[in-house]
């Protein structure tokens, strides 16, 4: 069983027009389509069994239809959501109150997209009143390639608010890319065998001996395995964890039983 934790899905009539915007914006080419029917196509012809779709609120106005629509959709054909929800969101916990009691187990933020340095009084809000709610948080980390020149989220950040949450974010926090994305060192310095998982999507093929030091520093009972997928090949990135030898035990954990302990998968 292979659970790709971070995936991104868009709605039919937008999908096309948004994908070529981040396209350009970051200059990168995506793997497959970003539409849901394309995502579970993929799905079907490979080896991921399970995806989990983090959708990103870019917009307040946006939180209501994407969580209803996340909620609509969980656990269908193999691909769960999280939910979304944005700083200027007028009702949050509200909005916290449908997500958990709609059976999804957290929430995606996105610092670059939304506007907001990760220490942001607002965000160690919204965290602490997820985290209270049993909800995961799941964060970009790192360098955005759209928004190169302004880290909204670094190592540093991520220090800070786990000072300030202490005890009450421990094992909540899922950061994404690896801990940080651009800032591997960063992260083996500073973050390594913190109380927080880390997936693995986007970051794989761009320095894989780092990426191993990391998951053999962080421990590998708390890594996720991810792609990010439009914007990556999830069986590429398969292959290049298989390639570091972790062992059938750890690979197990990444793949699969880390997840499942996050989903409740069956």
């Amino acid at each position: 069983m292979i659970v790709d934790f971070h995936v991104h899905t868009f709605p039919d009539k937008i999908a096309e027009k948004t994908i070529a915007y981040l396209s350009q914006k970051g200059g990168i080419t995506p793997f497959r389509e970003g539409t849901l029917s394309a995502l579970k196509a993929q799905m079907k012809q490979g080896s991921v069994d399970r995806s989990v779709v983090l959708p990103v609120v870019t917009a307040a106005r946006q939180t209501e239809t994407i969580n209803r629509v996340s909620a609509a959709e969980n656990g269908k054909d193999g691909v769960y959501f999280f939910g979304g929800i944005h700083p200027d969101t007028e009702d949050i916990p509200g909005t916290l109150d449908f997500i958990q009691k709609s059976g999804l187990r957290g929430i995606k933020l996105h610092p670059d997209y939304q506007g907001i340095y990760f220490n942001d009084p607002r965000y160690l809000y919204i965290m602490e009143q997820a985290a209270k709610r049993g909800l995961y948080i799941v964060t970009h980390a790192g360098r955005d390639i759209a928004y190169p020149d302004d880290v909204h989220c670094t190592p540093q950040m991520i220090l800070q608010v786990l000072d300030t949450l202490r005890g009450v974010i421990d094992n909540k926090l899922i950061l994404a890319h690896m801990g940080g994305f651009d800032f591997p060192d960063d992260v083996l310095e500073m973050l390594c065998k913190k109380p927080v998982w880390m997936d693995t999507a986007a970051v794989l093929d761009l320095y894989p001996e780092k990426c191993k030091r990391i998951i053999e520093l962080h421990g590998a009972d708390r890594i996720l395995f991810a792609s990010d997928s439009p914007w990556a090949d999830p069986e590429a990135f398969i292959r290049i964890l298989r390639s570091f030898a972790l062992g059938e035990d750890a690979e197990e954990k990444i793949f699969f039983a880390n997840a499942n302990r996050i989903l409740h998968l069956s």
